[in-house]
Order: structure tokens, then C-alpha cells, then sequence
């Protein structure tokens, strides 16, 4: 009787559409001796021990065999790599050969509406674009009529690369005329969101896609790009994009989006940027699940296969491009200090995550040390974040201190780093990465502080750099405690507060809120853009006006000034003149107003200023490699000859 009862379950279970578990207990409903909770935990236990299938979670399962029909690199071996064989080159028409849709498919060449009567005639464009001719002002007021009627900065986005992938000279005005309210569009905050969707929202290719399981074609893949003699690159892993994350190939947004602003903030021809990405693979599994992910579907290779990847491209690159700078850009931390050591003194690059990051905050440094009323001798710093950004920074800030007379023993006692597990010292039980060590504390007789609050009580800072990717660690009680180990001191003094991590949604604290926990007395600077705050005091307002320590002030000019000084390698005293000169760019008005920053509307003016100090720099290291007749001629007239060298050099289109 035991074993039908048994077989019938199993032919329920098997026939599960006849049957339901519910009614067999229902017919079982006479053994009233036990409860009704224990028999349905009984019977519970056995249908799962007679059912193989009552274990499996169906959705995992499909999951599963998801992820399985997208390896398309299972059961292959990982480490043999082809050089491609390209049976012939591309041959490009000339600018001067081209007409008709040859002229007006190509962005470099398209002028849109700009064409003169005699240019349509002669490029046989008569019926091909409306029988009309605009002023520049005309079309760059329709363009910003089409941003504005876009809703959200991603439409926007999508226009302007739209714009941008047709008519660049039309696309760089519009910018470069509409810099404030475009920027943030073009770099971040809109850029990180970008990447983020970067291959949902593929539709052309715009750079260089250099994937490991090519590593042997790299020279071939270079010579594909279709502009000759490119003079800057900027090239990521995607294995570290803002404050996002790996997002593998998508990363590519940020390269693309940094090159837009070496031509807009610098002009530096858009024929000669090259955007690149490295892609390795990901560990990111979002994307390794999305199907309609364009990169490598393969996790990232280990640390020394990856090196040797770099170090082919890197070869590569000075064999293909050899007069070409290379910008790294977004690498994951270890990675980024890593091959900024290995090739600096080999190879003309530089990594503006941890170079440009702290010559640009370093600018704002300056400045803003001129406004706090804190004497050099009581400034002490606590930065909250110790990954390359935050390093990087502090790095180019001994370097300020030194220049003005302290060892660099006594300029590096004036900063304490913080993680995630508190002050960095050499004896709270960590291993310390190799990039934290110059750092780490060893006069903290044994005590350990955990948290950003135990850190200010105990240094009682004058300034506080975030460069976290953590909105909001700066905290009311964390900023009120700033303020009050700043006026311990004295009156008339001012704390110095930087939350820079980019974008909005990682800023340690906003605008707003620096100037209401200060009772407005903070200098403050962030990495993404802050709007105006204004606070009633009697019968008028007081307006506050943000900074923005944006590295746009400094990568353009620093990367315009190495081009043109022809510089065989990117030195510390250029990078540091970088940032020296950017303070010294300010016009009177930007002073009245406590500014330590330009207005972003006058980029281009401190680019100029930029690359001149850069060029000297690199004269004084002996790395320009420009004719001494053109360096004896600059040292007789001075900066205005200089001046009219580089504007003579940059691209400043419809003008």
C-alpha cells in the first residue's frame, strides 16, 4: 500500500499538469493527528526529494545558458595570436579631388550652409544643400534650438555627436561659442552616463577599437585610422571610467569625449586626435550578460599579460606615430601609476587622471591659499580618497611646498590621506598598495582613526580634498568640523573645501550646502559644475560663486604645449608650470569675485597661457626639440611673439 501510495506521488510529480501537489494532500486530509503545518513541511520535504526539478531556480538556469550562448571564445585557446593580413590599403580621396556627396559625407570637409556661390560651383554642390547661405551666427542659433528642445542630456548628446559626425567645423562653433552650457553635455557629468550605455546606443564607429586577441595587427590597426599623422591620442582600458567602474570597450565614450575638449578648450585640429581604446575583456558582469555588448566577452587578463598588451601598443605607437602623444586615461589605479612609471622617461606621455587632476587642483591650491588669511607654515591637508586622483594631487602639492623652501619631508607631513579604513599609516595591518605608501603615517604612535570626523579632530586641517566617487561622505558635522579647526586658529581665516569627483551624482557635497555649513566663508571647487547660490542678507542678496577645478583647464594646454614645442617627453616641471600658470591666468574680474578658477567661457585664453609656460618648461628641461633659430627669436621678443605663434596654429573654425 506504502509503495502505490509513493508511485502515485511520483506519477503525480512527473504529470504534474494532472495533479497538483494541494490535492494530494487534500485526499491526505484524514491524519488529523498531526498538524497541518507539520504535514505540510512533510510533505513538502518528499515531493523535493521525489522531484529533481523542485531545486532548480528556473531563472538562474536561463540566466545560465544565456550567458553560455553568448561565449562565443569557450573551448578556444586564449593565448595564440594571428596578425591580420590586409591584401591592400585604403585609398582616400583628396580634399582638393572631392565633389558632390564626397564633400558633404565627409565632416572634415563639410562646410553645410557656409559654402560660397564660386565653392558649390566648384565641388559641384549646386541642388545637393538648400539654395541658401547663412552667417555662422544663424547656424549655431539653430543648433542650440535643437538642443533646447531635447529633453534630457542624453538627447542632447545624441544631437551633437549627430552634429558632430556630419559638419565638425559647424559642431566645434557651436561649442566652443556655448562652452558653459555645452561642456557638461560633450565631457562629464552627460559623458559618464554615455559610456554607461555606450553599446545600446552605438550607431558609427568614432575611434580606434584595439582588442587583445589582436595584439599582433596593432601597427596594421593604427595605419587603418583615415587621418594621417595624428598628434595626440587618448587611450583607456575602461577599466576604471570616472566614477563608474569597469565598463570595459564602453569606456571608449571617455577618449572620445577628452578630444572634443583638446580641440574645443585648445584647438587642437580635430583631424589630429585619435581616440583609442584597449580592450581586454571586463569584469564587469552587467555587460558580460548584455547581449548587445560590443566588447571582448572575456573577464580581464592577469596583471602581466595585460603589461605585455601595453607595452606591444605602446611600440606600436612610436613606430606608426612616432611624433605622437599619448594621454592614458581612466586605467584602474595600480595600472594607471604602474605604466605612468614604466614609459614616462621613454616614450611622450602622460596620465591626466593623476598629472592633469593635480595640476589643476594644485592651480586652485594656490589661489585659494592666497584667500584663506592661513599662513604656509599652519596649512595641513586631509584628503578623503587615495586612489591615483587623489595621490596624483597630493603629489603635485609637496611639489608647491618644496618650491617654497620646505624639504620634502616637511611638505609631505603636511598630508594625510584617508581610505576606506581610515588614515593611511604604515601599522594599522594592511598591506599597502605601492602607490599609498609615499603617503602613509607613521608618527601616530600606534592609534588608528577610522573615520573622516576621528581624522579632522585629530589633524585639525585647514583644507579638505574629496576625490572619493562617493556622493555625499562630506556630511554636515564633517564640513561644520573644518570650519571649526580653521577659526581655531585665528580670525579672518577660511577654510579650503574641494569635493571633486566627477559627475554630480558622486560629489562629496554640493555647492549649496558647503556655503550654508560654513556660514559662507568656504573657498570651495568641485570637479563637476555647481550653479550660483545666493543667501539673503538684509535688503540684498549675496551671490556665492562656485569653482570648478575642471582639468579642462589644464590637459588641453599642457597636451597644445607639448606638441608644439615638440617635446620628446612630458616632464614634472612642465606639468607643474602647467598648473602655475593656470593660477596666474585670472583676469580682474575673476579676482573682485574670489574666483581661483577662470570663467569656463575664457578656456581658450588660459589654454594659450597654458601651452606657453609648458613650451618654456620644455625649453628649460632641454626635451623641445624645436630649431634654436625659433627659440632665439622668442627669447628676443617675449610672450607677444609666442602668443601669435600658437594662435597662428590652432583651429578656430567659421571664423
Amino acid at each position: 500500500m506504502a509503495y502505490n501510495t509513493n508511485s502515485t506521488v511520483s506519477s503525480d510529480i512527473s504529470t504534474a499538469c494532472s495533479t497538483s501537489p494541494s490535492s494530494i494532500f487534500s485526499a491526505r486530509s484524514s491524519y488529523n493527528s498531526l498538524p497541518d503545518k507539520l504535514i505540510s513541511l512533510s510533505f513538502q520535504r518528499r515531493l523535493s526529494a521525489l522531484n529533481p526539478l523542485s531545486t532548480i531556480d528556473p531563472a538562474s538556469l536561463q540566466g545560465r545558458i544565456k550567458m553560455s550562448s553568448l561565449d562565443g571564445l569557450r573551448g578556444y585557446s586564449q593565448d595564440h595570436y594571428a596578425e591580420v593580413q590586409q591584401e591592400r590599403t585604403t585609398d582616400y580621396v583628396q580634399e582638393s579631388d572631392a565633389g558632390g556627396y564626397q564633400v558633404l559625407r565627409e565632416p572634415l570637409w563639410n562646410k553645410g550652409l557656409s559654402f560660397t556661390p564660386e565653392e558649390r560651383i566648384q565641388k559641384n554642390l549646386s541642388g545637393l544643400i538648400p539654395h541658401a547661405m547663412e552667417d555662422v551666427e544663424t547656424q549655431v542659433q539653430r543648433c542650440m534650438k535643437v538642443i533646447h528642445s531635447r529633453q534630457t542630456p542624453i538627447d542632447k548628446y545624441l544631437y551633437l555627436s549627430s552634429l558632430k559626425s556630419q559638419n565638425l567645423d559647424l559642431f566645434y562653433r557651436v561649442l566652443i561659442d556655448n562652452v558653459r552650457e555645452l561642456m557638461p553635455l560633450v565631457y562629464t557629468p552627460t559623458i559618464g552616463d554615455v559610456c554607461l550605455q555606450y553599446s545600446t546606443l552605438y550607431t558609427r564607429p568614432e575611434a580606434l577599437y584595439i582588442s587583445i586577441k589582436q595584439r599582433k595587427s596593432i601597427r596594421t590597426i593604427l595605419r587603418n585610422w583615415p587621418n594621417p599623422n595624428p598628434e595626440i591620442c587618448v587611450v583607456t582600458d575602461g577599466s576604471r571610467i570616472l566614477g563608474l567602474g569597469d565598463l570595459g570597450v564602453n569606456g571608449v565614450g571617455i577618449s572620445i569625449g577628452k578630444l572634443a575638449l583638446y580641440t574645443g578648450a585648445a584647438g587642437i585640429h580635430p583631424s589630429k586626435t585619435l581616440p583609442i581604446v584597449l580592450d581586454a575583456g571586463t569584469a564587469n558582469e552587467e555587460n558580460l550578460r548584455d547581449p548587445l555588448y560590443l566588447g571582448l566577452r572575456a573577464k580581464r587578463p592577469p596583471p602581466d599579460v595585460m603589461q605585455e598588451f601595453v607595452d606591444e601598443f605602446m611600440e606600436a605607437v612610436r613606430d606608426v606615430y612616432p611624433e605622437m602623444l599619448v594621454q592614458f586615461e581612466d586605467f584602474e589605479t595600480e595600472k594607471a601609476f604602474n605604466y605612468l612609471a614604466r614609459y614616462r622617461d621613454t616614450y611622450k606621455c602622460f596620465n591626466d587622471d593623476i598629472q592633469g587632476t593635480g595640476a589643476v587642483v594644485l592651480a586652485g591650491y594656490i589661489g585659494a591659499v592666497n584667500l584663506s588669511g592661513v599662513p604656509l607654515e599652519d596649512q595641513r591637508l586631509v584628503f578623503m580618497g587615495a586612489g591615483s586622483a587623489g595621490v596624483g594631487v597630493a603629489k603635485q602639492m609637496v611639489e608647491y611646498y618644496i618650491r617654497r623652501g620646505l624639504s620634502e619631508d616637511e611638505a609631505r607631513d603636511k598630508f594625510w590621506l584617508v581610505d576606506t579604513k581610515g588614515l593611511v599609516t604604515w601599522d594599522r595591518g594592511d598591506k599597502l598598495p605601492e602607490h599609498k605608501k609615499y603617503f602613509a603615517r607613521e608618527d601616530n604612535e600606534g592609534r588608528q582613526f577610522r573615520t573622516l570626523e576621528e581624522v579632522i579632530e585629530y589633524v585639525k586641517p585647514s583644507a579638505l580634498v574629496g576625490l572619493t566617487a562617493t556622493f555625499g561622505v562630506f556630511t554636515e558635522s564633517v564640513v561644520r568640523a573644518l570650519k571649526a579647526s580653521v577659526d581655531a586658529g585665528g580670525s579672518g581665516r577660511r577654510p579650503i573645501l574641494f569635493p571633486l569627483s566627477n559627475p554630480l551624482t558622486k560629489a562629496e557635497c554640493t555647492f549649496e550646502q558647503a556655503i550654508q555649513w560654513t556660514e559662507g566663508s568656504v573657498i570651495f571647487a568641485s570637479g563637476s559644475p555647481f550653479s550660483p547660490f545666493a543667501v539673503k542678507s538684509g535688503d540684498k542678496p549675496v551671490t556665492y560663486w562656485p569653482n570648478q577645478g575642471n582639468n579642462v583647464y589644464v590637459f588641453p594646454g599642457l597636451g597644445l604645449g607639448a606638441i608644439l614645442s615638440k617635446a620628446s617627453k612630458v616632464t614634472d616641471e612642465m606639468v607643474y608650470t602647467s598648473a602655475a600658470a593656470l593660477s596666474e591666468s585670472l583676469n580682474a574680474e575673476e579676482v573682485e569675485k574670489g574666483l581661483i578658477y577662470p570663467h569656463i567661457e575664457r578656456v581658450r585664453d588660459a589654454s594659450i597661457t597654458v601651452a606657453r609656460e609648458v613650451m618654456k618648461a620644455a625649453r628649460r628641461d632641454g626635451v623641445s626639440t624645436l630649431p634654436e633659430e625659433q627659440w632665439n627669436e622668442w627669447e628676443e621678443w617675449g610672450d607677444i611673439a609666442m602668443n601669435k605663434y600658437i594662435k597662428d596654429r590652432i583651429y578656430d573654425p567659421l571664423k
